[in-house]
């Protein structure tokens, strides 16, 4: 049994020995393009065929709808009527209404939003102070809130000045590019 074993890998050892022996390289075979196939299809010493062009295939007809005859329609005529001033549209009332923003000053604007920690980051254009009511306004944000807490740096602050970019805690979503006013 052991015999059998010693004979087995000694014959795997010769193997691997002989296998380390140099090989010719084989000969790269190139892929033909279709226009090389036609010329060799043409040109071919055995037989002179010429390459089949495929055909695409062709949609089915649909059947003509059938044509209506038209009925033809009485005129009717028609009064002028008088020019009326036009009324203002619910959407300029909206706009004429008085914005929350008028009379409000631009404290800052928002360039960041964190959602996991709830947390904006803004650009204070003027002093803002914890306890103070923000009013932040954007495309689709719109909302009031008191600053609760307020960093810079990973560092909390009471007041922050002009120029600094501080990390605000806000209770709903807000937008890079939200205007942010002080009530």
């Amino acid at each position: 049994m052991v015999l059998r074993l010693l004979k087995k890998l000694a014959k795997k050892g010769k193997k691997r020995l002989g296998s380390a022996k140099k090989r010719k390289p084989k000969k790269r075979q190139v892929k033909r393009t279709k226009a090389k196939r036609k010329v060799k299809a043409r040109t071919s010493p055995r037989k002179k065929t010429v390459a089949k062009r495929k055909r695409k295939p062709v949609a089915k007809k649909r059947p003509k709808a059938k044509k209506t005859t038209k009925r033809k329609v009485a005129r009717r005529t028609v009064k002028a009527k008088k020019a009326k001033p036009k009324k203002a549209s619910p959407k300029a009332k909206r706009l004429t209404a008085v914005s929350p923003e008028a009379g409000l000053q631009e404290v800052g604007k928002i360039t960041h939003y964190f959602p996991h920690v709830n947390a904006g980051v803004m650009i204070a254009s003027k002093p803002i102070s914890t306890g103070d009511t923000l009013y932040i306004k954007g495309h689709t944000t719109d909302f009031k809130q008191n600053v609760t807490s307020m960093q810079v740096n990973h560092v909390p602050i009471q007041q922050a000045k002009r120029g600094d970019e501080i990390g605000l805690l806000v209770n709903k979503r807000v937008r890079h590019g939200d205007k942010v006013y002080k009530l």
